[in-house]
């Protein structure tokens, strides 16, 4: 099946997104389901995310194989976080992994990782944390076998995203839009809520059917996408 155009220019606009708004730097990315074929995902060659253009942009398997002269690229070592979580959750459309910097304090701490505001509703009373020495014993703190990638998903479960200690995070959604949305609004979520134990006092965080409304209300970012997309454009 050929690759629809549409779906690797929206995951080039995903990528530079996600570097605008401060949640990838030089490393991290995102990938998104083959439109039309559920055993297929889109994900650029390993480049840094604000750099991607449509001619980065490969065709993988769920086993992380690239397809259709892939193989002669530099692939990123970590792909396979995005085909076993595919693989695990026929739900998911778009995958985000992210280092950024705000979110890594929670899944080094007890404190939870908990929505404190209505934008970041999808949180939840808390996010789970992958660990690695669990899954991996002493590694170099990088998901880059699928048997990892597969302990990875099984953290992950049915949440929305999943922080992995002493790395980072990884974000799902439906579409990339609301891929983007989830990790652009975790990361300004871990930084208000840092923000709020500073403070001192009792932090208030949304009630579980606040947080349920919440998310239903604001749907897949969609109006937030078309924002953002234009901005990377006029760049």
């Amino acid at each position: 099946m050929a690759v629809d155009p549409q779906s690797i220019e929206e995951l080039v606009a995903a990528n530079r997104i996600l570097a605008d708004q401060g949640v990838l730097d030089g490393y991290g990315h995102v990938s998104v389901r083959q439109a039309g074929d559920a055993q297929r995902y889109l994900l650029a060659r390993s480049r840094a995310p604000e750099l991607v253009t449509t001619d980065d942009v490969l065709e993988f398997d769920l086993d992380s194989n690239p397809l259709e002269g892939g193989r002669e690229q530099r692939l990123y070592l970590e792909r396979f976080i995005h085909g076993e979580i595919y693989r695990a959750r026929p739900d998911v459309g778009a995958v985000v992994h992210h280092h950024s910097p705000s979110v890594i304090p929670f899944a080094a701490s007890t404190i939870s990782l908990r929505a404190l505001y209505h934008m970041s509703a999808f949180l939840g009373e808390g996010v789970p944390v992958f660990e690695i020495r669990q899954a991996g014993g002493m590694t170099d703190m990088l998901v880059r076998t699928p048997e990892l990638a597969r302990a990875l998903a099984r953290v992950v479960g049915t949440h929305g995203a999943a922080l992995m200690r002493g790395h980072g995070a990884v974000v799902t959604g439906t579409s990339l839009p609301h891929a983007v949305g989830r990790a652009i609004y975790m990361e300004l979520n871990a930084r208000l809520q840092a923000q709020a134990i500073a403070l001192g006092g009792d932090v208030t965080y949304l009630a579980g059917e606040e947080a349920r409304q919440a998310e239903a209300t604001i749907g897949s970012f969609e109006r937030a996408w078309e924002l953002w997309k234009r901005r990377v454009a006029a760049r």
